[in-house]
């Protein structure tokens, strides 16, 4: 099979959450920088506001100057027209931000599960993948949005400092050394926010996990009786899941609270301040305006700046997980300097299979699970010593392996999705998957599907009951038309009159071709050019299926599904 193409985010710094997050900042420098400058812009432009204000009522009302006031009034007029394009600016900067940070993060995320294939289901749960694609990358796209308010914010406050320096020394030192302590204050809430999060967080993946799982066998689960049992067990988890955002909640509520009390408080003692001033004759009435319209003003910025800090914290924590996704690592990998290897024989020494090139073997085995584990060492899913060609796999390409030999197994899906491009991503063609379904016996299942071909498929083909699921699955396998295809149990769930037809034609539309498959079906076997019966792990035996039931009780009872004697 060819791989599918997906686009190149770059590779991301994984050593850390924090280096994550800067490297998606560097990566998105230019905009990053332009949300910044607009941010910036948009909040000083609003801190002169003020000024401009008291400077235009002291023309008017304490010096009597006309052309003072209609000067001062056109700078107002100048500062709200800067405030309103520079806002509009910013917003589509910090939204092209959060848009680039959240999808390049699932970008990278889908490069990384096709990179670790077949290793991310052993090491990372599926409500975990899927968390990173929902939740996580709400916050990281959050946290470079932030940036651009938060800096403007603080860069806001800082003005605000210099321009009541200038207005009053004593009111500057306020705003000056108040700011920080508010900041210190709202940071002593960060690290028990963190840790509760990133508790929340695990919870929360593995109820998601827990819920897929229950949905996806929920056939089974009526047929076993087991609805109640795993409808309790959801429901407690369920229950610590609220609990542990209760405890979450708790400490953002404290967060929100000091976003309204310590600006609140703060801004009560600046106006306290200014009056006590004013009525000393120490400012004017103009600057007395002012400072009431700097406390109004520095209500916005220091919330946003605690706003930072809560984003950036969720940023950080969601950063953490999608980190932990990234450094993992495949099982297998292609060596350094990789081999070529001409089509050929294909052995597995453990077991003894040899698989002769353009053949149509059986591999049918006394227990299941040992057919199915030679199945992973001839693709090389599992540890082996699998020779192509008397070459190592092992000293193969990755891709090349991937791209020659296909192991197609029951636990394939069906994706969402139309079904021409489900059968065939591979731009085959219609000619090609016609084929297949022919050979497949599922010609039925699209005519029955009143848009043919092009009807959308359910998420893991759900509206297909589980034997036209198996031959779908069947027929993608064999448009990819591999020059190895490994078939485990491809008719387990199809009736016997449909088996049959399947083993007919699966060896003529797969002639000149390798094909090996993992099976006790005699329908099949009858059909096989050779039969391996595998007994403890190791191939005992070899023949046509007809000379096995002769030769072999141990095959004839394992193929017949009755006791040896």
């Amino acid at each position: 099979m060819r791989p599918l193409p997906v686009a190149d985010p770059g590779e991301p710094d994984v050593r850390s959450a924090t280096r994550y997050l800067l490297w998606l900042a560097a990566r998105n420098w230019r905009p990053l920088s332009a949300a910044i400058a607009f941010a910036t812009l948009w909040m000083v432009s609003q801190a002169f506001v003020p000024a401009t204000v008291g400077r235009a009522i002291d023309a008017g009302l304490t010096t009597r100057d006309p052309g003072g006031l209609l000067r001062w009034g056109a700078v107002l007029l100048g500062l709200g027209v800067v405030t309103g394009v520079t806002g509009i600016l910013r917003h589509r900067m910090a939204a092209f931000n959060w848009l680039s940070a959240a999808y390049r993060t699932v970008q990278l995320t889908v490069r990384q599960a096709n990179r670790v294939g077949a290793t991310l289901p052993k090491r990372l749960a599926t409500g975990e993948v899927v968390s990173i694609g929902t939740s996580d990358i709400n916050h990281i796209g959050g946290a470079l949005d932030i940036t651009a308010r938060g800096t403007g914010s603080l860069v806001a406050v800082v003005t605000v400092g210099v321009i009541l320096f200038h207005t009053s020394v004593p009111l500057g030192l306020v705003v000056v050394l108040g700011v920080p302590v508010m900041m210190l204050v709202a940071g002593g809430l960060i690290k028990p926010l963190q840790r509760r999060q990133q508790v929340y967080r695990d919870q929360e993946g593995k109820l998601t996990t827990r819920a897929g799982d229950i949905v996806g066998g929920l056939r089974v689960l009526r047929g076993v009786g087991g609805e109640s049992t795993f409808a309790g067990r959801y429901r407690a988890e369920s229950q610590d899941l609220r609990s542990a955002g209760v405890r979450v909640a708790r400490i953002e509520s404290l967060l929100a609270a000091s976003e309204i009390l310590l600006p609140g408080m703060f801004l009560v003692l600046v106006t306290w301040l200014g009056a006590r001033f004013a009525l000393r004759g120490e400012i004017t009435a103009g600057e007395l305006v002012a400072l009431y319209g700097y406390t109004a003003f520095l209500v916005s910025p220091l919330r946003q700046l605690t706003e930072a800090i809560d984003r950036i914290t969720k940023g950080h924590v969601a950063a953490r997980r999608v980190v932990r996704m990234f450094t993992l690592e495949p099982e297998f990998r292609s060596p350094p300097a990789p081999v070529t290897a001409a089509p050929g024989p294909l052995a597995d020494p453990e077991s003894g299979l040899t698989v002769q090139p353009g053949r149509f073997t059986a591999v049918a085995a006394k227990d299941p699970g040992e057919a199915a584990a030679i199945a992973d060492r001839l693709g090389r899913f599992a540890d082996g010593a699998v020779t192509l060609s008397g070459v190592p796999l092992a000293d193969l390409d990755l891709t090349d392996v991937r791209e020659r030999i296909l192991v197609a197994d029951n636990d394939a899906r069906l994706f969402a999705g139309p079904l021409r491009a489900e059968l065939d991503p591979w731009a085959a063609g219609d000619a090609a998957i016609g084929r297949a379904l022919d050979t497949a016996s599922a010609g039925d299942v699209v005519d029955a599907l009143p848009d043919g071909l092009d009807a959308v498929v359910a998420e893991r083909g759900r509206e297909f009951s589980g034997g036209q699921q198996q031959r779908l699955k069947l027929a993608r396998a064999l448009v990819a038309d591999p020059e190895t295809l490994v078939l485990v149990e491809p008719t387990s769930a199809v009736d016997a009159h449909t088996e049959a037809r399947i083993a007919a034609r699966l060896g003529a539309a797969r002639t000149g071709r390798t094909t090996v498959v993992c099976t006790t079906s005699p329908l099949v076997l009858d059909r096989a050019d050779e039969v391996a019966f595998v007994a403890d792990g190791r191939v005992v035996a070899a023949g046509t299926h007809r000379e096995l039931l002769r030769n072999r009780p141990d095959y004839a009872a394992a193929v017949t599904r009755e006791e040896d004697e």
